[in-house]
């Protein structure tokens, strides 16, 4: 009897053993715990497949979310940048289809401003202004440009889910990945690899870059023809920054933002009647012309200049900003962006303007002072695009992890030296004649400015002899005009007819 009961006790035990095993197999194997790891792989590809109708047609494509390594010369992994590359299906000759690199700025953004609410297939929620909606998430985008070209959003190191390796660096590692020059060139090597991985080489390609994006696909447009024997079709500059006048400073940079003044002014009806009655495009070409060929002599000139020439330009400038007078001539002429944005409303509602984008209106913690406390504009975006990629990658595109995305990543101090970029552009072009460039700028941007864009436009090829390879797009609305649903159409129709414009469609690369 004893030796049955120890039997029957020892095959519960056995079965109570193994049935504990199974349960932890399967916890251990489920999707619901195994998928999610705080660490992403160096080198890994998600595909989904999708749909969706632009512009009437329906559209079937795929979505790749990966990572891919950045290399070193040693051959060894020095960072593994996220990606997520979308392509058409059913496309008959790859070659002859256009790919469309994608970048964001900062530096240290990741790229999910222009993918979540510009070229790509799936946008934000939000209303035709660009305001959150609650619930959060993503819709179609039926302007999106995936019907005529190729993406890839590219997300820089420390950005999305981008990292370098090992994510802790030293002053000499950094020195690999945060400078306008080291960005530039390891992009470039990666660049490399993507091409050649997914057999793109044939592909006319184009890059395009928002913000100090702008200074990067400048640079990057001579570094993949110098370095990586790769040839552009196109450069699109959104909303440049170009540090040659940003961080400069002085009479040049100082006058170039009249013109933006005047449009945020006009925007929040503050200006003069006879400049007010008027359409915005019809007082802005005054505004430029005041600004070169009055204002910059004028702020040269410094304390030299006469009284009653101090007094017309402060006279003419409060004409032009909303702005009092006295308020100038207390600055000696000099506005800054930051006093605009706390004083232009101070005596209407006493609301600050946006940054980014100056439709946007916030209010401080006492109305006076010369700067905002906060970005309106910013917090606003933040609300609806980071819920939101998060959802999209994790949810739609099947990227399962417990890593952080980088909005904003850690990249700073970031080396501005040596920057020839502009040159870098003018090379390019000059060295390669299919390669042309379209620039796209917000009126309302007050961060990196319309008059700026242009202007950096002039100067990439002072001689004119390129200038029909130009070409300059303005919008009503701020740094990301796209979140604008009138302009998210006008803008993607923009970006479409420059591809289509700029294929070469069997001409011969010549002079």
């Amino acid at each position: 009897m004893n030796k049955l009961f120890a039997s029957v006790l020892l095959l519960f035990c056995f079965n109570f053993a193994l049935n504990a095993q199974q349960k932890e197999a399967q916890k251990t194997d489920s999707p619901s715990y195994s998928a999610y790891q705080r660490k992403i792989p160096i080198d890994t590809a998600i595909t989904t497949q999708h749909s969706v109708t632009i512009n009437g047609t329906a559209i079937d494509y795929t979505a790749t979310a990966g990572m891919q390594p950045a290399w070193d010369e040693k051959g060894e992994p020095i960072a593994a940048l996220q990606y997520t590359y979308y392509t058409r299906n059913n496309v008959k000759d790859r070659a002859a289809r256009p790919l469309l690199i994608s970048f964001n700025g900062g530096p240290g953004s990741a790229s999910v401003w222009m993918h979540l609410a510009y070229t790509g297939p799936r946008i934000l929620k939000i209303d035709d202004e660009g305001y959150p909606v609650q619930p959060y998430g993503i819709k179609d985008n039926p302007f999106s440009v995936l019907d005529v070209t190729d993406i890839v959003y590219v997300n820089p190191a420390n950005t999305g889910y981008s990292r370098t390796i090992p994510e802790e660096l030293d002053e000499k590692g950094r020195e690999k990945f945060f400078g306008i020059n080291a960005d530039i060139e390891y992009l470039a090597e990666w660049l490399n690899t993507f091409v050649t991985r997914h057999n793109r080489w044939r592909s006319p390609k184009y890059i395009v870059g928002e913000s100090y994006g702008g200074t990067r696909v400048m640079g990057l447009s001579l570094a993949l023809q110098n370095q990586q024997w790769m040839y552009l079709n196109g450069v699109i500059m959104v909303s440049p920054a170009d540090y040659k006048v940003i961080r400069v400073g002085g009479p040049v940079a100082d006058a170039m933002n009249l013109p933006y003044f005047t449009a945020a002014a006009w925007h929040h009806k503050v200006l003069p009647p006879e400049l007010q009655n008027k359409d915005l495009l019809d007082i802005l070409p005054e505004s430029e012309e005041y600004t070169l060929n009055t204002l910059i002599p004028a702020l040269a000139k410094g304390w030299s200049i006469g009284e009653s020439e101090k007094n017309a330009v402060a006279e003419k400038m409060a004409q032009y900003t909303g702005l009092a007078k006295k308020e100038i001539l207390d600055q000696n002429l000099v506005v800054s962006t930051s006093y605009f944005w706390k004083n232009l409303l101070r005596d209407k509602g006493a609301y600050t303007l946006g940054r980014l984008d100056s439709r946007y209106l916030g209010f401080d913690r006492q109305v006076a002072g010369m700067k905002t406390d906060y970005n309106p504009e910013l917090t606003s975006w933040l609300h609806s695009f980071t819920p939101a990629i998060n959802y999209y990658l994790q949810e739609k595109l099947n990227f399962k992890t417990d890593i952080k995305y980088n909005m904003f990543g850690p990249v700073h101090p970031w080396n501005n030296e040596n920057d020839n970029t502009r040159d870098d552009l003018r090379q390019a072009m000059a060295q390669n004649p299919y390669l042309n460039v379209l620039i796209q700028s917000g009126y309302y941007d007050g961060a990196t400015t319309y008059f700026n864009a242009k202007y950096t436009m002039w100067q990439v090829d002072p001689s004119g002899r390129m200038k029909d390879r130009f070409e300059f797009k303005g919008y009503r609305s701020g740094h990301m005009m796209y979140l604008r649903r009138d302009d998210l159409e006008t803008a993607n129709n923009d970006i479409r007819k420059f591809i289509e414009r700029t294929i070469a469609n069997g001409e011969s690369a010549k002079y």
